[in-house]
């Protein structure tokens, strides 16, 4: 008969005779209990001595591995203690040769980003920072000329990797396709279970594009239908060997081999997304109460877990081993667990106060910290209740001047990060990729900063400050020794508009292979003058986030503009600078505008005759005069806010996937954007104090035909006001995509028909008005393949009708593909958005720029005689406002390429061009004539400060 295998722990559970001085496991429990006498968080006062013949029966062979577990419970995360004495990353690339960049200017982060090293050095090696500023030439000795790069920066900018606390790269994958949409479960509101590893998809196309523009790490966070998302993690972009989501991991929480979590020790930090307000609510059909509920339902399971591990531990350092069983797990709430003990970073989509007292409150009960409130767009209207948090004051990751989206972002303010930063309290700027897309994460930064945010405070908004929000400052979002060797070069200072990487650098692996970039102006080398917003910052918070916009005064009578270096006037055939300071030599030139009228441009002398007793003069200071911008790619005009169905005009019917009522004319009926326009949106009077004087809507529409698009005045009150409306009927627009629910072909085979006679009634009118050339037909289309069909379907019609199409393609992300082709066939091209991004399956064949390609899509159109224009950046209202620093940056990326592109053909892209390509009556853009102070309409250091408007005939003063 064989002997009966008896179970380790059963063992143990026998009366034994052994010594208890002796016994390895009962001296180990002695010297953890010891311990946690003197470092567990305040259970135990006092150390029960065991008995020796029965507690010693009763300790587990794994006694110590339970100790142990106890006294790590409550440890905070934090690096080894000899992390920064390391001479090797654990990311190290064996076979990276070292790196010496000489001769740079670098932005460190140190002293709250107010120390900068000029003309140093920076020795990368083993992937981490060898040696910042003077490195001294034996360390260089030692490596011989075979194993070290050395860059000379002749002086560009140095600055940390870009950190980006709030994205979903990866998990929301682009080009969109079937399952490329992994970031929200639909399962529960509270599932603190979910891990976005588990959907990381490393084949995105944006992994490339985002490097391209500095960013080195991110937080890919779980998405916000759900009060508690998941957890997020920490990665890397940097490709790698193994070419798993594993490997992109930085400091991973814990191991990922057992069906368990087994903690690394020490521990590290780990991620946790939650989310407030109308996201859970209106993805469960439910109110903020259920979601409030339903986290005090979380968190309270979480509560009597972690009180039945205190009390397990409490037995357990004590001796007291009899029927203590198991600790108590439980894989579904153990995250939440570690948010009660203070170990994990929660990242709190949350926008409005109502929502921001609820989650401050729910800190309070169960007593855990908020790392950061995301989106947050109403945190600078209660910075002292964000103080009553718990722990401390979370920081706030916001975006520049997306607002106003949906009800919750409605009182958004450009002027955030300066209020919060204001009162002391951190701020991040983040880009919710792909909502924005996170290769101009910088680009938020700038705008920040042109919005009052001090240089220093916005830089670090986007390195060293994610980087302590995250739990990483340790190791990034500095330039340190013994950091990760995570660095940009910039070509220019990294708040200048167009600011462009060199080179990137992740674990000190070099990312761009050939990087294409241009030396940029001396002026670009510093951080921009910022205007003065005193006054626009402090009536955000006197009008709760509703500040009026409209103008502070309309004047009629003569105003005289003084001491302006730059004139731009639309002289009919494009935009052409007259008057330029620095080529000037003589008495200061003055422009009288009368009755919103530029009427005299010259000397005092010779504009005298122009002067009355109730002129007013405005000094520009150095600023410019240039004309008004054009928008044209967003519903501005029919929608107040975009997740508001009952604030906007709604979309038109589509014939190819649903009858359009007889009453309205069946498939002949002709929708006209005019009737719906809606005056003082509050993102209409924000572009027009940005110098986007015109607006040019169609009508909204998610199918093949559109209807007629309207030209309207953005400052207008409304519709019955003098010049509010440009023109009533401008073009005729048209969509086509792949993302359509019946097939291209039948849209191209569609299109033909129309335009070959098979159109009647009123739409049979405006498709003969095309045919004629008296309109323009204007097509939405990404695809390149699409294009190519239509200009062949152009040049069929005008043979058959012996008339030239005024066709223009907006949209058109693969334009450059077929630039020769589309200048010879005389189509027009609106790039939009101005910097392209691969959202969908016809649009991934960009053409991205430097420092990736040596040409943008722009520079390449205007290179093959095709006139361009630009278009809204996103197909959202908000983003009208920056028509003017869109058009900037596409300057720069045109130059960058090798191209000439003055300032005057690049206000033309949004501009004349437009009025060209639209179908606008000549005259409309020369027609607003925008001042701004500091610099031209083009420039961060400018300032709008008035709108001459000759069709209103009067002169808005902001």
């Amino acid at each position: 008969m064989e002997k009966a295998v008896i179970a380790p722990y059963e063992q143990e559970r026998r009366p034994s005779r052994v010594n208890s001085r002796q016994h390895p496991l009962l001296r180990a429990a002695l010297a953890f209990g010891l311990l946690v006498i003197s470092g567990y968080t305040g259970l135990y006062t006092a150390y029960t001595t065991f008995n020796t013949s029965t507690s010693l029966a009763k300790v587990p062979i794994n006694a110590e591995q339970i100790i142990q577990k106890c006294v790590n419970l409550n440890a905070i995360p934090a690096p080894t203690a000899d992390f920064h004495a390391r001479e090797e990353s654990d990311r190290y690339v064996p076979g990276t040769k070292a790196t010496l960049i000489k001769n740079a200017t670098i932005w460190t982060g140190n002293v709250d980003g107010l120390e900068i090293i000029l003309s140093g050095d920076l020795l990368l090696d083993k992937g981490i920072i060898q040696a910042v500023g003077k490195v001294p030439k034996d360390a260089l000795s030692a490596y011989g000329r075979d194993h070290l790069e050395v860059l000379d920066a002749n002086g560009s900018w140095v600055s940390p990797g870009i950190v980006d606390l709030h994205s979903h790269l990866g998990d929301y994958s682009s080009p969109k396709l079937r399952g490329s949409d992994d970031t929200n479960s639909r399962k529960g509101l509270v599932q603190p279970w979910l891990r976005s590893l588990d959907s990381l998809n490393t084949h995105d196309d944006a992994y490339q594009l985002s490097i391209a523009g500095g960013v080195t790490t991110v937080v890919v966070l779980p998405g916000s239908a759900n009060a508690i998302g998941g957890q997020a993690f920490v990665i890397k972009l940097r490709p790698t060997e193994e070419r798993s989501p594993s490997s992109m991991l930085l400091e991973p929480p814990f191991t990922f081999n057992g069906s368990g979590i087994e903690e690394v020790l020490p521990p590290r930090w780990r991620q946790l997304k939650q989310a407030c307000g109308e996201n859970p609510s209106r993805v469960y059909s439910g109110t903020r109460m259920d979601t409030i509920w339903a986290y005090r339902q979380g968190y309270e399971e979480a509560r009597k877990l972690k009180v039945k591990q205190d009390a397990y531990c409490e037995k357990a350092v004590t001796g007291q081993w009899d029927s203590l069983g198991d600790f108590p797990e439980d894989l579904q709430w153990e995250a939440l667990v570690d948010v009660l003990r203070g170990k994990v970073k929660i990242q709190n989509h949350c926008y409005e106060a109502v929502d921001l007292d609820g989650i401050v409150r729910l800190t309070n009960e169960f007593k855990f910290p908020i790392a950061a409130f995301h989106h947050a767009h109403e945190t600078y209207l209660v910075p002292d209740l964000l103080k009553k948090a718990y722990g401390h004051t979370p920081a706030v990751a916001l975006f520049a001047t997306s607002a106003r989206y949906k009800r919750e972002s409605y009182r958004g303010s450009e002027f955030a990060p300066r209020i919060l930063a204001d009162n002391g309290i951190q701020v991040v700027m983040k880009s919710d990729h792909p909502v924005l897309n996170s290769r101009f994460l910088m680009y938020e930064a700038q705008q920040a900063h042109y919005f009052g945010l001090a240089d220093n405070l916005a830089l670090a908004s986007v390195t060293s400050t994610p980087a302590k929000i995250m739990g990483q400052e340790h190791r990034i979002g500095y330039i340190r020794k013994g950091y990760d060797a995570d660095v940009v070069l910039w070509d220019s200072h990294p708040l200048a508009i167009g600011a462009t990487p060199k080179q990137v650098f992740i674990d000190g692996v070099a990312q761009l292979k050939t990087p294409f970039v241009m030396p940029k102006s001396d002026a670009l080398q510093r951080a921009p003058e910022t205007p003065d917003f005193e006054e626009e910052t402090k009536a955000a918070l006197k009008y709760d986030g509703l500040p009026p916009l409209e103008p502070k005064e309309s004047v009629s009578d003569v105003v005289i503009f003084q001491n302006f270096d730059s004139l731009f006037l639309d002289m009919g055939d494009g935009v052409e600078q007259i008057f330029a300071a620095e080529d000037y030599v003589g008495e200061p030139q003055i422009a009288i505008v009368q009755n919103g009228k530029l009427t005299c441009i010259g000397t005092s002398e010779v504009c005298s005759k122009n002067f009355n007793v109730n002129s007013r003069t405005i000094n520009l200071h150095g600023g410019s005069l240039a004309p008004g911008l054009l928008s044209y790619g967003s519903p501005l005009g029919l929608v107040h806010i975009t997740g508001e169905e009952s604030t906007q005009d709604g979309e038109v019917f589509d014939s190819l996937t649903g009858k359009i009522p007889s009453i309205l004319g069946g498939d002949s009926a002709v929708i006209r954007a005019v009737d719906g326009l809606q005056f003082t949106t509050r993102d209409a009077l924000l572009a027009y104090r940005s110098g986007v004087t015109t607006g040019i809507t169609a009508p909204c529409s998610s199918g093949l035909l559109a209807g007629l698009s309207t030209a309207f005045n953005t400052g207008a009150a409304h519709k019955l006001i003098k010049g509010a409306v440009m023109q009533n009927e401008v073009a005729l627009h048209v969509s086509l995509s792949l993302s359509f629910p019946v097939s291209v072909s039948t849209q191209i085979a569609t299109l033909r028909t129309l335009l070959s006679g098979g159109a009647k009634g009123e739409l049979g009118v405006q498709i003969a008005k095309v045919l004629r050339g008296q309109i323009p037909l204007v097509i939405g289309v990404h695809s390149a393949d699409i294009m190519a069909s239509l200009i062949q379907l152009k040049t069929e019609v005008e043979k058959e009708y012996g008339s030239v199409i005024r066709m223009t393609f907006t949209g058109a992300s693969e334009a450059h593909i077929l630039a020769k082709q589309i200048g010879a066939a005389g189509v027009g091209v609106i790039i939009s958005p101005a910097r392209s991004f691969p959202y969908f399956w016809d649009m991934r064949r960009i053409l991205p720029g430097p420092p990736l390609t040596q040409h943008s899509a722009v520079s390449t159109l205007l290179a093959n005689n095709v006139t361009v224009g630009v278009g809204v950046n996103f197909d959202e209202s908000w983003a009208v406002r920056n028509t003017r620093l869109d058009v900037s940056w596409g300057v720069q990326a045109a130059l960058e390429a090798g191209g000439e592109v003055s300032k005057a053909e690049a206000i033309a892209l949004a501009s004349s061009n437009l009025e060209k390509l639209l179908g606008l009556k000549t005259g409309t853009v020369s027609s607003n004539l925008v001042a701004t102070t500091g610099g031209t309409i083009l420039d961060f250091e400018s300032k709008v400060v008035a709108v001459a408007s000759a069709k209103r005939g009067a002169v808005d003063l902001f």
